[in-house]
């Protein structure tokens, strides 16, 4: 599948040749991301939590994927949940920038998509943000646990959802198996 991968081998055989004096500059320079991404992603694939499913638009562009959570436990069970993730040039040095696709009542996914998941954040005071040492399946692992033992009431990015919460679980849980069957089918 990584078609990015056969590029870095055929770059690499083009090293010793004369033609890579002539080969173009895409086909003679891999950035530093894109040699992490394809070690990562083959690792990413090979230990994806059973909830999960990654596809790549444009298999030549590792830095740009959709990630689909598909909860089967707790409050969005029986949903399907889009994120978008962006690996930005100076991975692995900055997280990657996500996004919720999909319309979500959650305390810590706001309706418009932003995130709150400490591994998600370039600066952390409790030191869990994103460190050097992160990889893409820790970003996976990272959203998918917001759906069950990340679900974070007390440090909520969508306040509203949170209190709401506090207020009546029921209708809480109303309002998410309403936006599940409006939104995440």
């Amino acid at each position: 599948m990584l078609t990015l991968a056969s590029k870095l081998k055929r770059d690499d055989g083009l090293k010793g040749s004369r033609m890579a004096a002539t080969a173009s500059d895409s086909t003679r320079r891999v950035s530093v991301r894109d040699k992490l991404l394809v070690k990562e992603v083959a690792e990413l694939e090979a230990n994806l939590p059973c909830t999960c499913k990654v596809h790549f638009p444009d298999p030549n562009k590792l830095h740009c994927f959709q990630l689909t959570v598909t909860p089967d436990e707790g409050y969005y069970q029986g949903g399907k949940f889009q994120f978008e993730t962006e690996v930005p040039d100076a991975y692995n040095m900055v997280p990657p920038k996500v996004k919720c696709l999909t319309k979500i009542w959650h305390p810590n996914i706001t309706e418009t998509g932003e995130i709150c998941l400490s591994l998600l954040r370039e600066h952390s005071i409790d030191g869990t943000g994103w460190a050097p040492t992160r990889t893409l399946k820790d970003v996976v692992w990272g959203l998918n646990s917001l759906f069950t033992d990340l679900l974070n009431f007390d440090d909520p990015l969508n306040i509203e959802a949170a209190e709401h919460h506090l207020r009546d679980k029921e209708d809480f849980r109303n309002k998410v198996d309403d936006y599940i069957k409006r939104y995440a089918r």
